[in-house]
């Protein structure tokens, strides 16, 4: 998975591969964002950015409280989902 994190495109583009994988899963919305934002946590805790967005997210997720970080896992989904 490092590489996927080395390249913020890279990592969209595996975020947005699992997404389209947990609806054809069936899962809902709410269910794909409550796991963006298991996700977010554990990266919060264990990996070290790679780059700038990285750093920026981070940021913004430090900053946050739960329910901030839960909107912003919700829209990297979002983002993903554009894309």
């Amino acid at each position: 998975m490092s590489t996927v994190l080395t390249n913020f495109g890279t990592w969209k583009e595996f975020l947005s591969d699992r997404v389209q994988q947990a609806k054809s899963m069936g899962l809902n919305e709410d269910t794909i964002a409550n796991l963006a934002f298991e996700i977010g946590s554990f990266l919060d805790e264990r990996v070290d950015p790679k780059n700038e967005e990285q750093r920026t997210l981070k940021e913004l997720w430090d900053a946050g409280d739960e329910f901030e970080r839960k909107a912003l896992a919700g829209l990297m989904v979002k983002l993903v989902q554009k894309s």
